[in-house]
């Protein structure tokens, strides 16, 4: 793949009139949603990018959707028309797009937003692969095997710390927003356990300490199935609990994820601490062995590194390339 998996991105200048949404990234990603402007920026620079489009295994469509909400020209309710005129323009002025309408094309969004930019252009949310951070296959849109999970991940430009088990002395931790029945449920249920920590409001400790003090970290459903929480667990080595119904978990076409987190049902909440009590000290260990070694997975770096959360997107993408590539008509 490293060598031979190559990538036509649609040419755009400095003058185009959404040229801040288009261009390559010029700035240090940041926030919830950084993994769409990282996977951007570190690609346009990387050596998987080819000039020539009759070379290419697939076709980037370059639009920032956490751009293009931001810009006041377009913002959110702008979107899925922004998408549909440009699917229009790269249709009329290249030949890529109509020979297998949009199947070897790919777009990146991290943002939930994404889930509603394509209802103007049904042929990108059908034919083409989305890769996003809001993979809940109950929801008409996302396909999984032909579209991506790809993982929401708060940049840190830090190596990740070391911390004895010995000094992980609670059960499990959550803390966020209330913002869905999923997390009411939880709070109602473990709001005042003296094993399960279920926070909302401002923490009394560093989020980062309660993190590292604890055996369990909780991802629980919010708005989306997607937080930056399984990421945030990981880099603190911390076994995620994935309390996310339907949620395509990211690298799952790579990533054995029973080996290294427990998923549980939401109708499950008040046997939650049975179930995590029921784990063996053997099979904890073995998650927490496990947890240190596939977190460089979920990592950006300015500059890729062997196995990072950039290759293993491009790996994603690499297995949904057609294995038959189509010619260019003259």
């Amino acid at each position: 793949m490293i060598k031979s998996f190559k990538i036509y991105i649609y040419p755009h200048g400095k003058g185009d009139r959404f040229a801040n949404a288009l261009l390559p990234v010029n700035f240090e990603p940041g926030g919830n949603y950084a993994s769409e402007s990282y996977f951007k920026k570190v690609l346009t620079k990387s050596h998987f990018i080819t000039k020539d489009p009759s070379a290419a295994d697939l076709f980037y469509l370059p639009f920032s959707i956490a751009t293009l909400r931001h810009d006041r020209r377009v913002g959110v309710g702008g979107i899925p028309d922004f998408i549909k005129d440009y699917i229009f323009r790269i249709s009329r002025s290249y030949p890529f797009w109509n020979r297998t309408a949009g199947a070897d094309h790919f777009y990146v969004a991290c943002h939930s937003i994404a889930k509603v930019a394509m209802e103007k252009a049904e042929e990108v949310k059908f034919n083409a692969i989305q890769v996003v951070c809001s993979s809940n296959y109950f929801l008409a849109g996302y396909v999984p095997h032909k579209d991506a999970s790809m993982p929401q991940i708060w940049p840190r430009q830090v190596e990740p710390p070391s911390l004895g088990l010995s000094k992980r002395k609670k059960l499990a931790f959550f803390a966020g927003a209330i913002n869905s029945p999923v997390r009411q449920n939880l709070l109602q249920v473990w709001r005042n356990d003296s094993e399960i920590f279920a926070n909302y409001g401002r923490l009394r400790t560093p989020y980062s300490d309660a993190l590292l003090g604890s055996k369990f970290c909780l991802h629980v459903k919010g708005f989306e199935v997607n937080t930056a929480r399984i990421g945030d667990s990981l880099f603190y080595g911390c076994v995620p609990v994935i309390l996310a119904n339907h949620y395509d978990l990211p690298f799952a076409d790579i990533l054995n994820w029973k080996s290294f987190s427990i998923v549980v049902d939401t109708i499950d909440i008040p046997l939650l601490k049975k179930i995590l009590k029921g784990v063996s000290h053997e099979r904890y260990l073995m998650l927490h062995r496990n947890v240190l070694k596939v977190r460089k997975h979920f990592r950006w770096n300015p500059f890729p590194v062997e196995y990072d959360a950039f290759y293993m997107v491009m790996y994603e993408l690499w297995l949904r390339r057609s294995s038959v590539r189509i010619p260019l008509l003259n």
